[in-house]
C-alpha cells in the first residue's frame, strides 16, 4: 500500500467516525422524544457541504472525496429525517429545508449549466466548497470566546475535538500528497480550531479539579 492509499483510507475512516458522531443527538433525540438542545443547522450546513464536494470528487474522478461525502450525506439526512420527526418547530426545520435545497438547485444549474467543462467549472467548485468548509470550521470560534470567558468546557465534545483533528490532519496530507490546495487548504483551520479545544480542556479541566 502507496502513501496515497494509505492517506486515502485514513481519510475514509476518520471522516466517517466525524460524521458519526452525530449519532450521539440521534440517541438523545430517541431516548427524550425531543429534538430540545439539539442544533439543526449544522445537519443541514454539513448536507450541503457533502453534496458540494461529492460533485467535486466526481468531477475529479477521486473515489476518496466521493465515498467520504455519499456516507456523510446520508447520514445528515439521517439527522435531519430524524430532527423532524422529534422537533416542535416542524414549519421552521421544513422553511430552512426548502431554503438550502433552494440554494442546492442554484449551484448545480450554475455549474452545469451556465460553467462549461473543464478545468474552469472543477476550480470554481472546488473554490466554493473550500469557502464553505473554512466557514463551517471558523464558525464556532465565537463559541470558543464564551467558554474562554466562562472557563466551562461541558459544552464541547471532546470526542468530536479529537475527531477533526485527526480527520482535519489526515485531509491536508492527502491534499498535499495530490498538490490538491482546494483540499489542503479549507482543512487547515480544523487542525488548529482543534489545537485550542485540546488547549481549553487542558487548562480549564485542571483548573477545575
Amino acid at each position: 500500500m502507496d502513501l496515497t492509499q494509505l492517506l486515502s483510507w485514513a481519510c475514509i475512516v476518520f471522516t466517517v467516525g466525524m460524521f458519526s458522531t452525530g449519532l450521539t443527538d440521534l440517541k438523545k433525540m430517541q431516548e427524550s422524544k425531543s429534538a430540545d438542545n439539539i442544533q439543526f443547522l449544522p445537519f443541514l450546513t454539513t448536507c450541503l457541504n457533502n453534496l458540494g464536494w461529492l460533485f467535486y470528487g466526481t468531477l475529479k474522478r477521486d473515489h476518496t472525496i466521493v465515498v467520504v461525502n455519499i456516507i456523510g450525506a446520508l447520514l445528515q439526512i439521517l439527522y435531519i429525517v430524524m430532527y423532524f420527526l422529534y422537533t416542535k418547530q416542524k414549519q421552521l426545520v421544513v422553511l430552512q429545508t426548502l431554503a438550502a435545497a433552494a440554494v442546492l438547485v442554484c449551484g448545480w444549474f450554475y455549474f452545469t449549466t451556465i460553467l462549461t467543462e473543464g478545468e474552469a467549472q472543477l476550480n470554481q467548485l472546488g473554490l466554493t466548497c473550500s469557502v464553505v468548509t473554512v466557514s463551517m470550521y471558523l464558525s464556532p470560534l465565537t463559541d470558543l470566546v464564551a467558554i474562554i470567558r466562562s472557563g466551562n468546557v461541558q459544552v464541547l465534545s471532546f470526542p468530536l475535538t479529537v475527531a477533526t483533528f485527526f480527520t482535519s490532519t489526515a485531509w491536508v496530507l492527502y491534499g498535499l500528497q495530490l498538490n490538491d490546495y482546494y483540499i489542503m487548504v479549507p482543512n487547515t483551520p480544523g487542525i488548529f480550531t482543534s489545537l485550542i479545544r485540546f488547549y481549553l480542556f487542558r487548562k480549564f479541566d485542571t483548573t477545575s479539579q
